[in-house]
């Protein structure tokens, strides 16, 4: 019944309609505002779009555009349109919207889209007699509230349904709507000279915080209410004036048609979870200003200060946690106190307690016990035969054989393994570098280190075995493992400073080229859920594997990948792929860069939105690990490696080879083309194991720039030397290989 929101029924409804009524956007280019989920290249607008709409829920403020959103879709899609008012519907309606949705799906195959205003005014059982039919997809469910749907819609329902929040409109967007509105001659007043006095316009603006509904109907009051005159006649009164009429709003008749609306504090619902939660940032945050206002706010307001007190007794655990083991006794004592005094002078406890956890040091590791039960759950593992009890069993069984008591130690600690054999390895506790904690950081690592050495070592299968470690009886197999291992780690700590540096909302539109490896595209993924995932890979072999790797996921919620070899195409090509030209983020990580700076910016920046920005994880070749280096510390070859260490500064230096920049270079690049950029050094560490094949390749001077630059600028006797010096050193184990890595910000300058 697409009729419910058609132009049709708005004429027929004629002037009677209210103003905010008649002024409902038709198609999404009418929307003003809610860019963040409506915008071009965004999951909503590419859904209704393609007439391929799932169950929502629209929350949000009142006169965000959630009934107008809903009348955008009936006007877009082919599917049955219905409609109910939960405040005015019960089950008899539900059930006769379901018959008519039921016979159409059946006999004609068509969809039907329900949209309920108010959808958290139904109880339980008006939802769940819902839920089959959304479930099978008989009815598509467009459910709009003003209430937290987490907490106020049937969780059944909310978990069948994606989330949409919309936002109160900007000053901008309400003044756009007020000129939209006064220039529409078919539903409002385009047919008259209506003028503002200087600021009313903007009072109402204002005052309509947010809300377009307030606004227009403050305008029509205003504009109604209001006398008129033709051009060279006395004013006159009364509704509607002659077409050309003038009207004026003086600033007094603006302020009479719009009062401001009181904020009110509700203990059970939205404002009184959204203002604890706004505290408990603020404090987690570190951020003593913010947090005494939220405080003093919920105290103003009424609110239980032993709940506060809760709040803050939890977070001196979960958010301080070791990094300052004394606040969870300070606000203890905090509690404690206030319950002895109580108002006004509880104040001050009250006061104390969310200061000291304000500016004291945050950790919040205490969440890794979470992970341990994790474990448990999974699998309920015996406790080794060396930690079990010996004072009874062990004569019969040898419980407790093998066990190596720490304090005959002269540290008070020895090297054994405690976990049981199935999670040798296993880590749960990772200590912050923060207060307290940071100063038992090292010890608890050193000490983990060595027991994971005794998880790798060949004996690995005896549960009370002590082993000393010596890299020099581990085969090359296990040495594959180890640094495998630490590799994951290298690309984990990328993945985290390239999405740190970007910083992207749940509806940013990200672009991930030489994404074949997929390591930023699931991130991307999970951090943009009502944005856009575009990425380009090299090889549709590369395609084919993501799109199997996200197999499981529902088509809307799938990465779009293009194929292609350039690193990053015209927006021509992005348009015709992913539908949007444009992107919020871009986002790069390569080792190594096969392409100048300045191709790079000039590729870009048509790609970037306004504010956007590309954020670049590289390794360039004057910053990395050098040959004379490793000569030095791993082989003290000094003499030998201070030769080397000439003629690679000046095999770096060379201006005539390409692919050789640092970060100076970067920086000059982008500037010149537009841009402001920013710069990320980071110190970058691995245990690497160079091979046979790895020397062959770098000491061939026919394919090798570094070899054949090397070969003409050193004696040939010491050539020959370093490249058996280091065949020799590969025998003992990896070398310790040290490089920078540039993570490069830069975003279009205005």
């Amino acid at each position: 019944m697409n009729e419910l929101f058609s132009s049709k029924n708005e004429k027929s409804s004629g002037e009677c309609s209210p103003l905010a009524d008649r002024m409902r956007p038709r198609t999404l280019e009418d929307i003003i505002g809610q860019d963040h989920i409506v915008g071009h290249g965004r999951l909503l607008r590419r859904a209704i779009q393609a007439d391929r709409l799932s169950s929502i829920i629209l929350y949000g403020p009142p006169g965000t555009g959630k009934t107008s959103l809903a009348a955008v879709i009936a006007n877009t899609t082919r599917a049955a349109f219905e409609k109910l008012n939960a405040v005015l519907s019960g089950v008899k309606d539900i059930r006769e919207v379901i018959d008519r949705a039921d016979d159409r799906f059946r006999l004609y195959g068509k969809r039907t889209i329900l949209f309920v205003d108010e959808v958290h005014r139904w109880n339980k059982a008006q939802q769940d007699a819902l839920l089959p039919w959304v479930e099978n997809g008989t009815l598509i469910l467009v459910g709009a509230t003003t209430e937290n749907p987490f907490f106020e819609v049937n969780r059944a329902l909310v978990s069948r349904s994606r989330i949409f929040q919309l936002k109160p409109m900007g000053e901008n967007e309400l003044l756009e709507t007020a000129k939209r509105t006064l220039l529409d001659k078919e539903r409002a007043y385009g047919n008259w000279d209506v003028q503002f006095e200087e600021g009313a316009l903007e009072h109402l603006v204002e005052i309509a915080g947010g809300d377009a509904r307030s606004l227009l109907n403050a305008m029509e009051l205003a504009i109604e209410t209001s006398s008129w005159n033709l051009p060279g006649q006395k004013e006159a009164d009364g509704w509607p004036p002659p077409p050309g009429a003038q009207i004026r709003i003086s600033m007094k008749a603006a302020e009479e048609s719009i009062q401001r609306r009181a904020l009110l504090y509700d203990r059970d619902g939205d404002y009184h979870f959204d203002t604890i939660s706004a505290f408990i940032k603020s404090v987690r945050g570190s951020d003593p200003d913010a947090a005494l206002y939220w405080l003093a706010k919920m105290v103003r307001a009424g609110e239980d200060p032993k709940f506060i007190f809760r709040r803050m007794i939890i977070l001196a655990s979960e958010d301080v946690g070791l990094a300052d083991p004394l606040a969870l006794s300070v606000v203890i004592s905090c509690a404690q106190a206030f319950e002895r005094i109580g108002f006004p002078e509880g104040n001050f406890p009250l006061a104390h307690a969310c200061l000291y956890l304000a500016t004291t040091p945050k950790s919040n590791t205490t969440m890794s016990y979470f992970d341990a039960l994790k474990e448990v759950e999974r699998e309920d593992a015996e406790v080794p035969n060396h930690l079990r009890d010996g004072s009874r069993d062990a004569q019969s069984f040898g419980h407790g054989e093998g066990y190596v008591y720490p304090h005959a130690y002269r540290d008070h600690w020895a090297a054994q393994q405690y976990l049981p054999g199935s999670l040798r390895g296993r880590t749960f506790y990772i200590p912050s570098s923060i207060g307290y904690e940071g100063k038992i950081r090292e010890d608890v690592l050193q000490k983990r280190e060595l027991q994971a050495a005794i998880v790798l070592g060949s004996q690995a299968d005896s549960d009370n075995d002590i082993l000393s470690w010596s890299a020099a009886a581990k085969g090359r197999e296990s040495w594959f493992k180890r640094l495998e291992s630490g590799r994951s780690k290298l690309l984990l700590n990328d993945r985290n400073i390239i999405f740190s540096s970007a910083s992207p909302a749940r509806q940013n539109r990200i672009l991930v080229p030489l994404a074949n490896d997929g390591l930023l595209l699931w991130e991307s993924l999970r951090k943009c859920p009502e944005g856009l995932t575009a990425a380009l890979v090299s090889a549709q072999s590369a395609k084919d594997a993501l799109l199997q790797y996200a197999s499981i996921l529902d088509d809307l919620e799938k990465p779009q990948i293009a194929v292609t070899e350039e690193v990053l195409p015209e927006p021509s090509f992005c348009e015709e792929w992913f539908s949007c030209s444009q992107f919020d983020h871009i986002l790069i990580r390569a080792v190594r860069l096969s392409f100048e700076p300045d191709f790079l910016c000039r590729r870009a920046r048509p790609l970037l939105s306004k504010n956007g920005n590309l954020i670049l994880l590289c390794s360039p070749p004057k910053l990395g690990q050098r040959v004379s280096r490793i000569l030095a510390r791993e082989c003290a070859q000094n003499e030998l490696a201070l030769k080397l260490e000439q003629a690679e500064d000046a095999f770096f230096n060379d201006s005539s080879s390409s692919g050789l920049f640092d970060e100076d270079d970067l920086s000059s690049a982008f500037i010149k083309n537009g841009f402001i950029p920013g710069i990320q050094i980071i110190e970058q560490k691995e245990e690497r194991l160079i091979t046979e094949r790895d020397l062959a390749s770098w000491f061939n001077a026919g394919k090798s720039r570094w070899g054949s630059f090397m070969a003409k600028h050193l004696e040939k006797k010491d050539f020959a030397a370093i490249e058996d010096i280091l065949r020799s050193r590969i025998q003992k184990g990896p070398v310790n290989w040290l490089w920078k890595s540039i993570c490069f910000k830069a975003v279009i300058s205005e």
